[in-house]
């Protein structure tokens, strides 16, 4: 159970990466501007992202088992879409298409590792399950490069998407026989969906996201301004909605009895940090490697491009397995020593990235601590915050973590993604723009240090 389940976490999380290293050909062949380019990652991770609370309240009620199959049913069929796409605007639709099925089925793996274990057992299922998610972000790029470099059939970037249909179809023969079917019985069965919410939460999410995305080539006209003070008043809403529903007694999107489980709110705010960063870093020097030596690019194939980032997926992969035979008196510095760590790893990037003209050890290295950095941010945060929470709110906490982890993503890219777009069009230089990101993620990282901050001090 536990390896299927790995597995299609995996397969939907290349899915989330595997765009980047393919970017520049997608945009070659459909003709894509590079807010369009934004839409096609972010347009996965905005439904992935708004849906994942009500797709592991949808587990609650008819079963973590069944929602997982429904769910990789029809992640795998708009991955074939996609592959079959012939425009961008195509593209962009099955790939929200493809983020609502990423949101069905991956709540699912928490929630099934937490009904399913317990205790030390419970630890090593989490471990993998933060390895498999830092294997699965560099192997996006490293697959993605292969896929693109050996260009099969002629078919440019579609691999990239078509290679989930026989693993999708696999997963779906042995899944019927090996997760639990039965529904959950009691209370959680009984839950409502929380529409409002969800409308209210989606409606935020892309009044914030669309202009991030598209401000940059529209020149920044008014509605991109009126659009990000609209998304901040549906947020205050959806905090007013959901604050009366629990009130009321209802069942609201974002639990409070998840909330107030401790340690929850730092940790959701560290993964959201973490996720931004990495997804941030990800997007913009896929730009940078394979842009052209004319604007300062490095000029690079995509398999160099996607092979890059491995130091990164050795060592986050590497401490989100091994982070836990530390002392156990460490592990509450472990997520704020790790941005550090990123925030010097990704300063020192930017300043040797500026001049630099091809990848060198010392770039490689920064890379690998880096991750090594992310990995201490991530993953400790994320098993000590849900080994706080009741079995029975395993849904909703799984939910929330992986809600977080989404929206960090899409924030990432279209904020420091965005970023690298302006300044590169600006100085007509993609190192001057990737050496102005940099130095962005690594201020965002030096937020993240400072997180929990006021509660330690407090607790002192």
């Amino acid at each position: 159970m536990l390896a299927i389940v790995l597995i299609g976490q995996f397969m939907a999380l290349l899915d989330v990466f595997i765009v980047n290293v393919a970017a520049p050909t997608v945009q070659a062949d459909l003709g894509a501007t590079g807010g369009q380019l934004q839409l096609v990652i972010s347009g996965y991770t905005i439904s992935y992202a708004v849906l994942l609370i009500t797709g592991a309240r949808l587990g609650g009620r008819y079963g973590p088992g069944r929602l997982f199959l429904a769910g990789l049913a029809l992640f795998t069929a708009a991955s074939l879409a996609c592959g079959l796409a012939t425009s961008t605007g195509q593209l962009i639709a099955f790939r929200f298409i493809q983020g609502a099925g990423s949101a069905t089925m991956l709540p699912q793996v928490l929630s099934l590792i937490q009904r399913t274990f317990s205790g030390s057992a419970r630890q090593r299922a989490l471990a993998l399950f933060g390895g498999v998610l830092a294997v699965g972000a560099a192997a996006g790029q490293i697959v993605g490069g292969v896929l693109i470099n050996a260009d099969l059939f002629g078919w440019d970037w579609r691999p990239v998407f078509l290679v989930n249909l026989p693993i999708g179809l696999l997963l779906l023969a042995f899944g019927s026989r090996a997760l639990p079917l039965q529904r959950p019985a009691g209370a959680e069965r009984s839950r409502s969906l929380d529409f409002p919410g969800l409308s209210l939460l989606t409606a935020a999410v892309v009044l914030f996201t669309v202009p991030l995305v598209l401000g940059q080539e529209e020149d920044w006209p008014a509605w991109c301004f009126v659009s990000l003070a609209a998304s901040a008043l549906f947020v205050a809403l959806f905090a007013v909605f959901e604050t009366r529903l629990a009130g009321r007694g209802g069942s609201p999107l974002i639990s409070p009895r998840v909330l107030r489980s401790p340690g929850m709110p730092t940790a959701a705010v560290r993964v959201f940090l973490s996720m931004a960063i990495n997804a941030g870093i990800l997007f913009a020097f896929s730009l940078h490697i394979q842009g052209p030596k004319a604007a300062e690019g490095l000029d690079y194939g995509a398999l160099s491009a996607g092979l890059s980032f491995l130091p990164t997926a050795i060592t986050f992969g590497s401490i989100s397995l091994s982070w836990r035979f530390l002392p156990p008196r460490s592990h509450a510095a472990l997520a704020p020593l790790g941005f550090a760590i990123s925030a010097v790893a990704m300063l020192s990037l930017g300043l040797l990235l500026r001049d630099a003209d091809g990848l060198t050890p010392a770039i490689l290295l920064l890379f690998g601590v880096n991750g090594l950095g992310l990995g201490l941010a991530y993953s400790p945060t994320l098993a000590r915050s849900l080994a706080s929470v009741k079995p029975e709110y395993a849904g909703d906490a799984s939910g929330l973590t992986a809600m977080m982890t989404q929206l960090g993503m899409l924030v990432g890219i279209a904020t420091f993604g965005t970023l690298f777009l302006n300044r590169a069009e600006g100085a007509l230089s993609t190192a001057q723009g990737i050496e102005t990101t940099l130095f962005a993620l690594a201020a965002t990282a030096a937020v993240g240090a400072l997180t929990g901050a006021a509660a330690r001090v407090k607790t002192r």
